[in-house]
């Protein structure tokens, strides 16, 4: 599975931004997927991630209420809608793809594929 990642961009605080992730290969829907960011000088982070089916998500709770994560199956696409960001929210966001099970699915071990990144960068 190869991840590509866009809709990184520069965007005042309380704006709003949408990353989209496109997969290509197979099986796209049997896989949890994720985003997670890293800021500079700062480990990687969870951020959301969505079950295969898109039913279930999960939230680190500093953007629970203002971001959204979603899929098509359909499309190879996740998505993550940003609002009211914060510029505590600039940071690389990477998308990533695994058969993780649920008591992993933070973890960024728990993924096998990754995508190449994308930068968001709030102003205050």
């Amino acid at each position: 599975v190869q991840l590509q990642a866009s809709g990184g961009g520069l965007v005042q605080s309380g704006g709003s931004l949408r990353l989209s992730c496109a997969a290509s290969g197979q099986d796209f829907s049997r896989y949890t997927m994720a985003w997670f960011r890293q800021a500079p000088g700062k480990e990687r982070e969870f951020v959301a991630a969505s079950r295969r089916g898109g039913t279930n998500t999960y939230y680190r709770d500093s953007v629970k209420g203002r971001f959204t994560i979603s899929r098509d199956n359909a499309k190879n696409t996740v998505y993550l809608q940003m609002n009211s960001l914060k510029p505590e929210d600039t940071a690389v966001y990477y998308c990533a793809a695994g058969t993780v099970i649920l008591s992993e699915i933070a973890t960024a071990a728990g993924y096998h594929y990754w995508g190449q990144g994308t930068l968001v960068t709030v102003s205050s």
